[in-house]
């Protein structure tokens, strides 16, 4: 901790956690989760600029903070509008021009599928909306620390941050808000002590705010070359489970996807059964932040998936400690596990 004490190691991990995202320092919130950063975004946007409109654009591929949040915005008299995307879970720019409207006050747009990985073209939608002098918000978790961020180039007024996402402690992420749009400060979610310049009151996670900041440093020096020695891991894992597995491939946009992200299905094959054999293999069926939930992903409906095809898939992550051999054992497993589940199927078990 820096000599000067918590206050000082706080504005260390501000300037750490701003750098990582090519920000300023003061245009860094801390708050507990992405989740709260979506909500504070959203809702503090929809309630500052209620007299200049009440219309907000989303996508259909969103975290459920997001869409949740929308959704009772709406049942509270917003109006909604959910952009569709294409097989490979791409939002097209233009579908976003076409859904601006005059009562329009915000677009929210992940960079990057938690699910499937696709990345968005955030700097162009960030364009359209600057130039329709419309907000735009975009949920970073997970591609900060993972590809190059750059809140300036991408022209984006909020993005939000998690800091378990990049191997930090959970229970702390990081609301950014351009400082060009103040009006928003007017708006918080939490009153009370007027913590965070008023926006986020309550007692501040010094703790676990040194550790994000940490964190984010690492994540910086480390974005010069793990990305691609991540993606190229990622490459081969794939390689072997298509070459090795018939009926398997791949969800997502095949070039523009998060390098540690791998969402594959395995055609006839349910993947609770496949979660089942795969032993010693840590692996999700869907996002991590609902896997309990048992229902078909939102997403991979989206994406145009029937029920069947959504429930064969397993999403598999690569990560900074990833090492030639996990992928070969990975491989291993994936491959004996579709084995013994096929046969077990094919035996009527």
């Amino acid at each position: 901790m820096p000599t000067g004490g918590p206050r000082e190691a706080v504005a260390q991990a501000r300037e750490r956690v701003a750098a990582l995202i090519h920000a300023d320092a003061a245009e860094i919130i801390f708050t507990s989760c992405a989740t709260e950063s979506n909500n504070l975004a959203l809702k503090g946007v929809a309630e500052t600029f209620a007299m200049k409109g009440d219309h907000v654009i989303v996508s259909a591929i969103e975290h459920a903070s997001v869409l949740e949040t929308v959704r009772r915005m709406e049942r509270q008299g917003k109006r909604v509008t959910v952009i569709g995307v294409d097989r490979l879970g791409r939002v097209d720019p233009e579908s976003v021009r076409a859904a601006l409207t005059p009562r329009t006050i915000l677009v929210s747009i992940m960079h990057a599928s938690n699910e499937i990985g696709t990345i968005q073209d955030i700097e162009a939608i960030g364009g359209i909306c600057r130039e329709a002098g419309v907000l735009l918000h975009c949920d970073a978790a997970q591609s900060a620390s993972k590809i190059p961020v750059d809140v300036r180039v991408m022209q984006v007024d909020l993005l939000s941050l998690s800091a378990h996402k990049m191997y930090g402690p959970k229970g702390v992420g990081a609301l950014f808000i351009r400082a060009m749009k103040p009006g928003l400060r007017r708006a918080p979610l939490l009153d009370g002590g007027g913590q965070e310049d008023g926006l986020r009151s309550g007692t501040l996670n010094v703790p676990g705010i040194i550790g994000f900041g940490a964190a984010a440093a690492i994540a910086r020096d480390e974005l010069g070359d793990a990305p691609f020695r991540i993606a190229r891991l990622r490459d081969a894992l794939q390689g072997r489970i298509e070459t090795g597995c018939s009926g398997a491939a791949v969800n997502g946009d095949p070039a523009r996807r998060l390098p540690d992200n791998l969402s594959v299905r395995f055609e006839g094959i349910p993947a609770a059964s496949l979660l089942r054999a795969l032993r010693g293999l840590a692996v999700s069926s869907g996002s991590a932040c609902s896997s309990e939930s048992g229902e078909t992903s939102h997403v991979l409906a989206a994406i145009g998936l029937e029920k069947d095809a959504a429930a064969s898939t397993l999403r598999i992550s690569l990560g900074r400690m990833t090492s030639p051999g996990d992928v070969e054992t990975a491989a291993k497993a994936v491959e004996s596990a579709v084995r013994e589940v096929r046969a077990r199927l094919r035996g009527g078990e």
